[in-house]
């Protein structure tokens, strides 16, 4: 729990980052006609959710409860399942091992954060229809896709593996 716990709230900074300042950054600040990315959140009174602007910290909030919940419920379990059918745990290098646990949960949690992100972002002002719920949906999974693969690999599972071992090393 607490190891998840470490990369949800990791992982949910990094991704409220990605897709405001990365994949949204410049279509903000033009339609708001300023030059930095929080004048135009201020400007637009918070950030676009759930067919409101509101303010960001009950962004990273939502993400959170929902990332670590989706996490605990299905991405560890399901991840480590899938992760020792294709992989002997006892007969693996524990690098390969979690290498394989990593894609895994990459593969079960961004689909599913990318469909509720597709929920709580959608343009309900423009009409709801199923075709275009899903095309929002696909897009979500494509930009953020790549995005939790690497970031996953190369920066928030090691650091999140170090803070473990860091605050359970035994002393002795």
């Amino acid at each position: 729990m607490l190891f998840a716990l470490l990369t949800v709230v990791i992982t949910v900074h990094a991704f409220v980052f990605y897709n405001l300042y990365v994949v949204n950054g410049s279509a903000l600040m033009s339609a708001t006609g300023t030059d930095s990315l929080l004048d135009a959140i201020g400007r637009q009174g918070g950030v676009y959710m759930f067919a409101r602007f509101v303010p960001i910290w009950l962004v990273v909030a939502v993400e959170f409860v929902c990332a670590y919940c989706l996490e605990v419920a299905v991405g560890q379990p399901l991840s480590f399942r899938l992760a020792s059918r294709m992989f002997d745990p006892s007969a693996t290098s524990p690098a390969l091992f979690e290498t394989a646990i990593i894609f895994s949960t990459v593969f079960f949690m961004c689909p599913a954060m990318s469909l509720l992100a597709s929920f709580f972002y959608f343009p309900y002002g423009e009409g709801i229809t199923l075709v275009k719920l899903i095309a929002v949906w696909f897009r979500t999974v494509c930009y953020n896709l790549p995005f939790a693969l690497f970031s996953q690999l190369l920066f928030i599972q090691p650091l999140v593996r170090t803070l473990f071992r860091a605050a359970f090393a035994r002393r002795g």
